[in-house]
């Protein structure tokens, strides 16, 4: 049986990696190195018209917008087809986004089957307490 090349518990490398030494950390240094003058070779083709640049510096500058939830002021009460009724007329009339309107009556399905499931429940239930030997 050969020899083991090393003894257990004895690093093979007791210098360790060497540090600033492996090509992510060489490409990363040279990329702070460089960067004064990509950003200026950046602003040049943005100005020249270069979309592609001018998309990237705008979004490290200024990152996109997130949505804001914007107040609603609807009628909750009757039933869930008129609270869905209102909904659209709001859409139609400008007073609320599609998008928000969809997601409303989004919600209104989903409350409508949980209002479904409930009555199911409730009715087998009442039907098992009728047949009880």
């Amino acid at each position: 049986m050969p020899t083991p090349k090393f003894k257990p518990g004895q690093s093979g490398n007791p210098k360790g990696r060497p540090k600033d030494k492996t090509p992510a950390t060489k490409l990363r240094k040279s990329i702070v190195d460089d960067m004064p003058g990509i950003i200026d070779s950046l602003i040049t083709l943005a100005k020249g018209g270069d979309v592609q640049a001018a998309k990237v510096l705008l979004d490290r500058v200024c990152p996109p917008l997130k949505p804001q939830a914007m107040p609603i002021c609807l009628p909750v009460n009757g039933s869930l087809a008129e609270q869905g009724n209102e909904i659209i007329r709001a859409i139609m009339g400008g007073l609320i986004p599609s998008d928000i309107g969809s997601q409303l009556i989004a919600a209104l399905s989903s409350q409508s089957k949980i209002i479904e499931t409930e009555e199911l429940t409730k009715r087998i239930e009442a039907l098992e307490n009728n047949h009880e030997p």
